[in-house]
């Protein structure tokens, strides 16, 4: 037990031990909700701060919804109303912003149920904008733009990168 932790709050609880509890006006302070001398203030500060309470809004509604039916890794069967044009896909799932608040879930395509209904809703995305320039490619790219000079090569690149 350190010095100043009467400062910090570190102190234990004497009931249950948990760390946090406060001693004031004679009374003993927990953040356990399981204690007997649980205080709310004490216990709602302590979530916020460590990011455990997070209270979303639920007013997330889309304008062009689709429904993605799931089977989750125990077999329930789950129901998603997605926005479509939030919709994207990340090697094997698909990413999209789900109601009631609007949270950014990851999909695994392979328990996906409506998955063509789900791919032909995914936005199209030219190949060469979803690949990108190569490290090499990149580099021509850097250093004719930094040097406001041009190439043979560095216009090929541009070409076939126009929004680079």
């Amino acid at each position: 037990m350190g010095l100043l932790d009467f400062l910090f709050g570190q102190n234990k609880c004497p009931r249950c031990g948990t760390k946090g509890a406060r001693k004031s006006q004679g009374q003993t302070r927990c953040p356990n909700p399981s204690c007997q001398y649980f205080d709310v203030a004490i216990g709602a500060a302590r979530g916020r701060l460590q990011g455990t309470i997070a209270s979303r809004r639920g007013d997330f509604s889309p304008r062009s919804p689709i429904e993605i039916r799931y089977r989750n890794f125990r077999g329930q069967e789950k129901a998603f109303t997605a926005e479509s044009k939030t919709l994207r896909r990340k090697r094997n799932h698909i990413i999209a912003q789900v109601v009631p608040t609007g949270e950014s879930i990851s999909l695994s395509r392979e328990r996906i149920q409506n998955l063509e209904e789900v791919e032909t809703a995914l936005p199209e995305i030219t190949e060469s904008l979803k690949l990108g320039p190569t490290a090499r490619e990149r580099q021509v790219l850097g250093y004719h733009k930094k040097h406001k000079s041009t190439s043979p090569l560095y216009e090929e690149i541009r070409a076939k990168y126009p929004d680079w």
